[in-house]
């Protein structure tokens, strides 16, 4: 049987080929959408990017990761209430339903390891070593060579920086604007643009240090 959920009011369901083999139903999200609660479905994506959040009892939001092209996401890979799974981009994915799980382990695996990624990172000190840390990171995750440097090819504010890091939004701005006048970040089309090679990152973030 394969699991298609319905899709919400802005949202639409396709079928294509998938890595697992066979047909795998996909579905389609606008940016800012919330993919719907399934508790017997995982889904990959095929295209876009989406961030996965909780929130405290006082309405703080808690990003709980980001995930990109081939990444697994789904509330049967959290324990965490509330859980809700924000689309960054016009989101595509493949719905793998349970008896294929363990066709993606690998996928499963790097989940685990993105996640751990994302926890070392929050915990840096000081925040501008956090704040660096997290750019390298989203540059390797979403970005890509262009002749300035690195561009995170990915519409994050201030805000959602913060909430990541665990800070305010007028400390990163504070922050960014420091990297600027140093030289190791531009902006451009509200991107950011890692200026130093990737050689010379862990260089830099030991200075930081």
């Amino acid at each position: 049987m394969m699991y298609s959920p319905s899709p919400t009011s802005n949202s639409s369901t396709v079928s294509n080929g998938s890595a697992l083999g066979g047909q795998l139903p996909q579905q389609i999200f606008t940016r800012r959408e919330v993919i719907p609660p399934h508790n017997d479905v995982i889904w990959r994506i095929e295209y876009g990017a989406v961030r996965t959040l909780t929130w405290s009892e006082d309405g703080t939001f808690i990003t709980l990761g980001y995930w990109g092209l081939g990444d697994l996401i789904g509330y049967p890979l959290s324990k965490v209430k509330p859980y809700q799974i924000e689309c960054l981009t016009g989101v595509e994915v493949s719905i793998v339903p349970p008896y294929l799980w363990h066709q993606d382990i690998n996928a499963l695996l790097s989940h685990i390891q993105q996640a751990e990624d994302l926890l070392s990172i929050v915990h840096r000190k000081p925040i501008s070593l956090r704040l660096w840390q997290f750019l390298v990171w989203l540059s390797e995750k979403f970005g890509r060579d262009i002749d300035k440097g690195k561009l995170i090819d990915l519409n994050v504010t201030h805000q959602d920086i913060a909430e990541v890091l665990n800070t305010t939004r007028v400390t990163v701005t504070r922050l960014l604007q420091q990297l600027e006048q140093e030289g190791t970040v531009l902006r451009h089309k509200r991107r950011i643009i890692l200026r130093f090679p990737n050689k010379l990152i862990k260089n830099y973030s030991s200075a930081v240090c």
